[in-house]
């Protein structure tokens, strides 16, 4: 397995170069702040970026929690990737992380300066520093359990061919780490509810939602909602289909994680013969 470390200072750019940096490469995995990636799948581990405290999330990113770590060596021992691409702030955080997974030497040492010019480092640490944007590697469908509540935008990124205009090359996930102080993104109840409705139209069967209310925690959010059925379908499938239908659209449309869902049908009622 060949082992590569991607160098670079906090907040440099490091993770939103990290895939094109891999690509060029041929590198089929990323080990970044605590996480497995393989393409646009986190395959394992917990992201750095959950953790309170700063402390927390650099131990979190230097796999020393041994549950952590041997999560990971197991995913690793499972796909038996050919190659890795190891992100850190330091030659020996590089080295460090390695070997805390049973991996063999890093054979070799990108550093951000040999892939992003002054400026570009300059505009990354400005982001940072004022903004709070830490990047993950990933589309933001795959991290929006683990973020909830804590998400800004997907970052898209375009990559310049020559002459021709800028081309949509890959997207990242951009997240706001809990221990920053710069508050978090928030989308409106009605918003919501708007979804709901909207699918609700479209199942056959459902009349209508009739009372509908959102808690909202730093878990997720609970949802409570009365509904209006038409008499003559099967009650339980047809809620089942709504519920996951539902669940399925506002995760993705919202990143929100539903850690409740409660649908009480209140009336029948009889359509009406054409």
């Amino acid at each position: 397995m060949k082992v590569v470390g991607f160098v670079g200072a906090s907040g440099t750019g490091k993770s939103y170069r990290s895939t094109w940096v891999a690509g060029e490469r041929g590198i089929e995995f990323i080990i970044d702040d605590g996480l497995l990636i393989n393409g646009n799948s986190i395959v394992a581990g917990e992201s750095a970026k959950k953790e309170k405290t700063k402390i927390a999330s650099i131990k979190r990113a230097l796999f020393t929690v041994e549950e952590h770590a041997r999560v990971v060596r197991e995913a690793i021992n499972h796909y038996k990737p050919h190659s890795i691409l190891i992100l850190g702030t330091s030659d020996g955080m590089v080295e460090t992380i390695a070997k805390r997974l049973n991996l063999p030497n890093v054979s070799e040492k990108i550093y951000i300066t040999d892939v992003a010019d002054e400026y570009e480092i300059s505009q990354a640490v400005t982001m940072r520093k004022e903004q709070g944007k830490h990047v993950i590697p990933v589309p933001t469908f795959e991290i929006k359990r683990d973020f909830s509540g804590y998400f800004l935008d997907p970052l898209r990124i375009f990559k310049k061919k020559g002459k021709i205009p800028l081309d949509y090359f890959d997207e990242k996930s951009v997240v706001r780490p809990t221990f920053s102080y710069l508050g978090n993104y928030t989308i409106s109840d009605y918003t919501i509810y708007q979804i709901v409705e909207h699918i609700a139209h479209t199942i056959e069967g459902i009349g209508k939602v009739s009372r509908f209310n959102v808690q909202n925690n730093e878990k997720g959010i609970i949802i409570d909602m009365d509904i209006i059925l038409f008499y003559g379908y099967p009650i339980k499938p047809l809620v089942m289909t709504f519920k996951n239908n539902v669940s399925k659209e506002l995760e993705k449309l919202t990143a929100l994680n539903i850690i409740r869902f409660d649908i009480y049908v209140k009336t029948l009622i009889v359509k009406k013969a054409k």
